[in-house]
């Protein structure tokens, strides 16, 4: 089936939302979503949004931006930074007035918390700045974009899977889909296309991610010739449920809540004297893993921390943390009123991504040179506002101040160009794929492909998390090609073309066995520690020779073809030594 329109969307997500309804009115729109939109991802964040709104305690926002091109590592590009805590003021007070229903002081301002990194007069002490809606904020905001789209109607394509970003005369020009429920292949011309498609946890064993969270988005503009920026700088929170990855938000920390370890210590204030438990995320998974490493892990396998909100009291916790608690109880059988959670690190967010500039265009290379017609914002974008370490609340307020701006900036694109025709045999690349799938029924394709997922899972959590050195990312890289082999060979044992969810799991592994190649490969030639990228074997940060952007290049069949490097847009603030 054919469709036009002026923009597309990809994506129903905190981001895409924001893009679409900075359209709204300015040509046709569509949302195009794997999910139905009130289940993206989005909807998982709990804690908080931020921004230097200043309503507990003093605040301003170049003490946002320092705090997140610190807690980045240096890494974040500065511009981008700036952009975020400025107008991260603005995205909120939008969000009020839609309707979103924020925490209020006694006085009726918007509510407040502390989070980890988030800091008072350039690292002096926490702040609060973290806006909030009980332990729900992401679900609060998602509800309230995706109500604003349909009061705008805005057109949703739900339960779309994405296929090809359609290139034309060095612009994007349209994308295809299959629709879910029908089986049947869409195309979708249009003048600008937004990605929005969240991140790829799932290439992980234990992680906080959606079973939708498989790098689709990224894999499309990858296989459409633009580069993947800083794959290597993946997130892993501190606190998943132990052995499944259920977040539990760091608004527990920021409420007061402590880490322990087997033997009852507060450990972080060993390794933070300042922040303690509130120090960035990938400070406090480090001071974990080093807990486990040096035998003072609890239960039997000594391979989990407690958090304890338990000395919080049942008010407290069930006013605010009400979420959260539920989760622990539910799924490990533990009681928070009265004893410490069961936590590890988990594979939580993706810094790397599709490369953009501050206005969400997507570039193609080292140059920043802007492919005409694409854009991307949110967790499949890397603008690069989190560097090496995003810091708690910045990806909800990444993502509606990112998302703005693309949809903003695609409004001013498609009112300045015609439509553009689509390539010869537009569809024939998805056909290919999808063709190639289907074969998958050919009793001599044996290989399953849960199985590889699974293989994948585990081992990109073995040797490519937490802390990482060079004999475990080669073997990841050399484990990851012979999935690669073996995928060409996987079965489909499901034919029928309604609903066919094997199919689509075949597709989202292909996506993920790429993604996880170039984050591998990234971060083997990283040959430095920074921010979440932990190399036991090279332990320090290293400015002089990757104080810069990593950007991977496919090859045609589907490998790493090259690294090339960008710098970093350094504006404010020098590097330094990351102490907290």
């Amino acid at each position: 089936m054919y469709h036009k329109y002026d923009a597309v969307v990809i994506g129903a997500g905190g981001a895409g939302l924001s893009a679409a309804i900075k359209l709204v009115g300015k040509g046709n729109v569509a949302v195009i979503s794997k999910l139905y939109p009130s289940r993206s991802h989005t909807g998982a964040a709990q804690g908080g949004i931020c921004a230097a709104l200043g309503n507990c305690e003093e605040d301003h926002w170049e003490w946002h931006m320092f705090d997140t091109v610190k807690g980045g590592d240096y890494l974040t590009d500065q511009d981008a930074a700036e952009i975020l805590a400025r107008e991260a003021i603005d995205a909120i007070y939008e969000l009020e007035h839609m309707g979103l229903p924020f925490n209020r002081t006694p006085e009726g301002k918007i509510d407040q918390r502390r989070f980890g990194g988030h800091t008072r007069n350039y690292g002096e002490g926490p702040v609060r700045r973290a806006c909030y809606s009980a332990d729900r904020t992401g679900h609060m905001i998602l509800q309230t974009l995706y109500q604003q789209g349909i009061k705008n109607n805005v057109t949703f394509f739900n339960e779309f899977h994405l296929m090809d970003i359609l290139i034309n005369n060095g612009r994007c020009v349209g994308v295809t889909a299959i629709d879910i429920k029908t089986g049947e292949l869409h195309t979708f011309q249009t003048k600008a296309a937004i990605l929005a498609t969240g991140g790829y946890g799932r290439a992980w064993k234990v992680t906080s991610n959606a079973h939708a969270c498989t790098g689709d988005g990224m894999t499309s503009a990858y296989r459409a010739g633009v580069p993947l920026m800083d794959m290597e700088m993946y997130q892993f929170h501190p606190t998943g449920l132990y052995r499944i990855g259920v977040l539990l938000s760091e608004a527990a920390r920021g409420e007061g809540g402590i880490l322990r370890n087997s033997v009852g210590e507060r450990f972080c204030e060993r390794y933070a004297p300042t922040l303690k438990d509130l120090a960035p995320r990938d400070m406090v998974s480090r001071f974990i893993a080093q807990e486990i490493r040096e035998g003072r892990g609890a239960g039997p396998d000594k391979d989990y921390v407690y958090l304890h909100v338990d000395h919080l009291g049942k008010e407290v916790i069930d006013a605010k943390l009400p979420d959260i608690t539920d989760f622990a109880r539910t799924y490990l059988k533990v009681e928070p009123y009265k004893e410490g959670v069961p936590i590890q690190p988990t594979a939580h967010y993706a810094m790397g991504g599709v490369p953009t500039n501050v206005n969400g265009e997507v570039i193609i290379d080292e140059n920043a040179t802007v492919l005409p017609g694409l854009y991307a914002a949110g967790e499949v974008a890397c603008v690069s506002v989190h560097g090496a370490n995003r810091l708690g609340t910045n990806s909800l307020v990444d993502l509606v101040v990112f998302g703005r701006r693309a949809g903003m900036k695609a409004a001013e694109y498609i009112k300045t160009v015609d439509f553009e025709e689509l390539p010869a045999n537009h569809e024939s690349k998805a056909n290919q794929l999808i063709g190639w799938v289907n074969a998958g029924t050919d009793p001599k394709r044996k290989e399953i492909a849960a199985d590889i997922r699974k293989e994948l899972q585990r081992e990109m959590e073995e040797n490519v998390k937490v802390v990482r050195n060079e004999k475990g990312m080669t073997h990841a890289l050399t484990k990851i090609q012979e999935l690669k082999g073996r995928y060409l060979k996987v079965r489909l044992q499901d034919p029928s073309s309604k609903f066919n969810t094997e199919r689509l799991e075949i597709l989202e592994l292909g996506s993920l066995l790429e993604v996880a190649e170039a984050t591998a490969k990234g971060a083997l030639e990283r040959k430095e520690s920074r921010g979440a990228h932990y190399r036991e074997d090279m332990l320090n940060r290293d400015d002089v020779n990757f104080l810069k952007h990593t950007l991977a290049y496919r090859s045609e069949d589907g490998g790493v073809s090259r690294l090339a490097y960008k710098p970093v847009s350094i504006t404010r603030f020098q590097p330094k030594e990351r102490k907290y």
